[in-house]
């Protein structure tokens, strides 16, 4: 599965911020009740975005990191725009989850000795 997620991390980043995106900006009336709270969703949505890419660590994946904070950072700002709420706690949760995906792959390498291929 990891080298699965290794060789396909472009395509699964693109699918994961295209999901999250839509579901970040889409208009709506009311958040539907979901369980959990919305920053653990925040949470779990960013890390899920990072790992495939800190699985890979391609050429310049720090970069890409910097850019995954900056994209949420501009979420929050567009989303009361779009009949949605901004929250700075949010954008926290996304830097912890952008954080926690980077320790985690990290520990897959570490656990299944998988090189780095920097």
């Amino acid at each position: 599965m990891v080298t699965f997620i290794q060789k396909h991390w472009l395509t699964i980043t693109l699918f994961f911020l295209a999901i999250i995106t839509a579901a970040s900006l889409w208009p709506a009336a009311y958040l539907p009740p979901v369980p959990g709270s919305d920053k653990t969703h925040h949470f779990i949505s960013y890390a899920a975005l990072m790992l495939p890419t800190a699985l890979k660590k391609p050429r310049h994946w720090f970069l890409i990191a910097l850019f995954f904070l900056s994209f949420s950072g501009a979420i929050e700002l567009i989303q009361p725009y779009v009949n949605r709420y901004g929250e700075w706690l949010d954008m926290l949760a996304n830097a912890g989850g952008i954080v926690s995906g980077i320790i985690i792959a990290r520990l897959i390498n570490i656990f299944y000795a998988i090189p780095d291929k920097t």
